[in-house]
């Protein structure tokens, strides 16, 4: 028999546990129930009723298993069956002793007392986040997460195949079969290029070259690399806007180790983003364009319910949407005609932050190169955004409500222009809506058209030179709160107001994404991710690495429950928002919900405390 103050100094050892106080352990200790289980032994099965204790492996080990494989190994003072107890959801795999095993189970009511202790709180949100596939089926999650995670390098299978530019594509074909390769490099010194057997199809079959062609003569060159440091989910997002499916890998000091293809970073149902975004591009006709799109949701659903983190699905998300973009504005330059000048479409918002989601605005503007008269390109610009946006529409991608949107005048503008009003903003930020206005050019990245590169959101790099405007950029970013908590069930306002819905965006995203993006061009950053403008700022000393680290994991709460919520609509057939019905939240996820709004809170008053003291 375990006695009670073993089971305390045990789980005293080990988090969340370690987070409670002496008086509340020696309380969750005495609802301890001691179970043994031999080698072999099932303990719980996937799928079976939501479990009512949390178990905590005392001795011995415990393996998760799902179809058959082993995803992890569960050694003394880890917990598993948390995720299933705390969401109420079936068990989404098998625990089975791998071993003589000993475990402490602990009943759901003790637990949930326990876990929702505010110092136990964000270890718990942080273990949810990393282990959510826990809640998933199947064994494609744990793949999914530990791949999109990893770097690139580690996905590599083999070494890659290096002919040179003088090979006949007949013997590097055979090259390639006999090590079961699907593509080979061509050494061409100080770069390389690059032969897919999609080429060799395409470019030699199709075409009947004959066999003795060199591969110089149909390899793309030089070929884009990545290195092999980079994570998966980076190189997966540069593949989906590039439109390929290979990219050579390089080691530190420049060597060509590898070549990692598309599926080795993800599954099944996130391959499908690859193809969807290649029907859109070979899409003829805005009815076809829209039966297309329509795959669009099950892909988000698929990658959701597999596990996918929700900063990688929105990712995916904006790069499909781009893809979408660049195709609708084809066909609306086909349909009004030839451009009288050159333009290209900037994505603003969370499409330009790639953020987006089934739920979201597309936000947009266009800047065009002053070379003609303005009132006719005017004129084009605007029909071609109206077709535009309204095959947008059409594919289920509405135009901002706002009207930050370039089917209105306001944002069709020639480039020029564009680039005074940024800097004039950061000169003189008590300008009407200068303030508005910058944090939505900051948000700018082109889509499509004549010209590339950050255009009008480079201006802003120049913010440290103009504390004043960074100053006004804060004092704006804080006026967005957090509700301060809940009652009775109801979201409080920081006025008094209680509401039982709430609005995720505008109650949480926004006054991360305001604070990132003020933090962020303080650090001299322009259009970036929130999470990496958070850690630019952290690196400069914009934000203390504890204030980061708060906001990015309130920012992954936030965006999961927001991914979570639409999936959920979209498989009811109803039209994803961001509004959540506060009695739908388990008690716990309010708790989370409330640590995140006061990790939100806790910021903007140290930035506010900070400012006071700003000459």
């Amino acid at each position: 028999m375990v006695a009670l103050p073993e089971i305390t100094d045990f789980l005293r050892q080990f988090p969340p546990f370690a987070e409670l106080d002496d008086a509340l352990l020696d309380e969750l200790s005495q609802s301890v129930e001691i179970e043994f289980h031999i080698a072999g032994h099932v303990i719980f099965s996937k799928g079976g009723q939501p479990l009512e204790h949390l178990r905590v492996v005392r001795a011995g080990a415990v393996e998760v298993v799902s179809e058959g494989a082993v995803l992890d190994l569960i050694g003394p003072g880890e917990m598993f069956g948390h995720a299933s107890m705390l969401s109420g959801l079936p068990t989404g795999f098998e625990a089975r002793a791998a071993e003589d095993t000993l475990t402490f189970r602990i009943p759901m009511e003790a637990a949930t007392h326990a876990l929702s202790q505010p110092r136990a709180i964000r270890y718990m949100t942080r273990l949810i986040l990393e282990d959510r596939h826990h809640l998933r089926i199947g064994p494609s999650a744990q793949i999914v997460r530990d791949q999109l995670r990893e770097p690139v390098g580690a996905a590599i299978r083999a070494s890659a195949l290096v002919v040179t530019p003088e090979t006949g594509v007949r013997d590097a074909a055979r090259q390639m079969a006999s090590v079961g390769a699907s593509a080979f490099i061509v050494d061409l010194g100080d770069t390389v290029g690059i032969v897919t057997d999609f080429d060799l199809r395409t470019r030699v079959v199709a075409e009947g070259l004959p066999p003795d062609t060199p591969v110089s003569a149909i390899m793309t060159a030089p070929a884009i690399t990545v290195s092999s440091e980079r994570p998966g989910s980076e190189v997966l997002l540069d593949m989906l806007d590039h439109g390929v499916r290979h990219f050579p890998v390089t080691s530190a000091s420049g060597r060509v180790i590898g070549i990692v293809e598309d599926h080795d970073l993800v599954v099944v149902e996130s391959r499908s983003s690859f193809f969807l975004r290649r029907a859109i591009a070979r899409a003829s006709t805005v009815d076809e364009l829209v039966e297309t799109l329509k795959k669009l949701r099950p892909v988000v659903i698929a990658m959701s319910r597999g596990g996918v983190a929700a900063l990688d699905v929105m990712s995916v998300f904006s790069v499909v949407a781009d893809a979408l973009t660049r195709r609708a504005l084809d066909l609306a330059t086909e349909e009004v005609g030839e451009a009288p000048a050159r333009f290209t479409w900037l994505a603003l918002g969370s499409q330009a932050r790639r953020e987006a989601l089934p739920g979201s605005d597309l936000d947009s503007a266009v800047a065009w190169v002053d070379d003609g008269e303005e009132a006719p390109i005017r004129d084009y610009l605007m029909a071609v955004a109206m077709h535009a946006t309204q095959t947008l529409r059409r594919c289920g991608f509405r135009p901002d409500e706002h009207m930050a949107s370039a089917s209105s005048s306001l944002f069709i503008r020639p480039l020029s222009l564009w680039r005074r009003e940024a800097h004039s903003f950061l000169t003189d930020p008590t300008q009407e809506k200068a303030l508005i206005l910058a944090s939505v050019l900051v948000d700018s990245r082109p889509v499509w058209g004549a010209e590339t590169g950050p255009l009008i959101a480079d201006t802003f790099r120049l913010a440290p030179s103009f504390p004043r405007t960074l100053r006004l950029l804060a004092q704006f970013a804080l006026s967005h709160k957090p509700p301060t908590g809940f009652l009775h069930g109801l979201a409080v306002e920081l006025g008094g107001e209680r509401r039982s819905h709430l609005d995720l965006k505008s109650a949480a995203v926004v006054p991360i994404t305001d604070l990132a993006r003020w933090a962020g061009m303080t650090a001299g950053v322009a259009c970036a991710s929130t999470t990496a403008r958070l850690e630019a700022a952290s690196s400069a000393g914009t934000l203390s690495a504890p204030d980061t680290q708060s906001l990015i994991a309130a920012f992954e709460l936030i965006c999961q429950l927001r991914l979570d919520h639409q999936v959920n609509q979209m498989e009811k057939g109803e039209a994803p928002d961001n509004v959540i019905d506060l009695s739908d939240l388990s008690p716990l996820t309010h708790r989370y919900l409330k640590e995140a709004f006061r990790a939100i809170a806790s910021v903007q008053r140290r930035v506010a405390n900070d400012l006071s003291w700003a000459p």
